[in-house]
């Protein structure tokens, strides 16, 4: 049986953490950032996990 791939897209948007948990970035930070205030944007710089509701089809697609 040939080995599994992993889903590239996922691979290029999730990372997984050393304790096994799924890191992501937050969404809304692409464009049209004039309106947003520099806290709001500065806050959407940090990564955060995954919830565990999702984090279990994500460590299959991450494989």
């Amino acid at each position: 049986m040939p080995k599994m791939k992993s889903n590239r897209g996922a691979a290029k948007t999730f990372r997984k953490t050393g304790s096994g948990k799924i890191k992501r970035n937050k969404a809304y930070k692409s464009h049209i950032l004039t309106k947003k205030s520099t806290k709001r944007k500065r806050q959407l710089r940090k990564g955060v996990l995954v919830s565990p509701a999702d984090s279990k089809r994500l460590k299959i697609m991450l494989q």
